[in-house]
């Protein structure tokens, strides 16, 4: 079992999870090797960086950009490339740390 499906599955049993994310399409927001904390949602918002899966794959940590009541979240990273269409959401990030620091937190969180 991979990291994503270890997520997803803590997600789905606790509704929350935590998974460090590597790379740099979310800067500046978070930073590559950050902690991000999951929390799972009954509603998912435009701004909200999210862990789904889009077009087969996982996306651990990009924002929804738009929303649309047939074809679901349109996920994109920080410097504008989208993903696509999801409706596979399974949290989002609620708290990002780098370095024992934190570096995110979602409003009302």
């Amino acid at each position: 079992m991979n990291k994503f499906e270890r997520l997803k599955m803590e997600l789905a049993e606790k509704g929350h999870g935590k998974m460090k994310a590597f790379g740099s399409s979310m800067m500046p927001i978070l930073k590559s090797g950050s902690t991000l904390t999951f929390e799972t949602a009954m509603e998912y918002e435009i701004g909200d960086i999210v862990f789904c899966k889009v077009k087969g794959r996982y996306i651990d940590a990009h924002k929804i950009i738009k929303k649309d009541q047939g074809k679901g979240f349109l996920i994109a990273n920080n410097h504008g490339w989208e993903n696509g269409w999801t409706q596979a959401i399974f949290g989002r990030v609620v708290v990002a740390e780098f370095q024992n620091k934190v570096i995110f937190k979602r409003k009302n969180a």
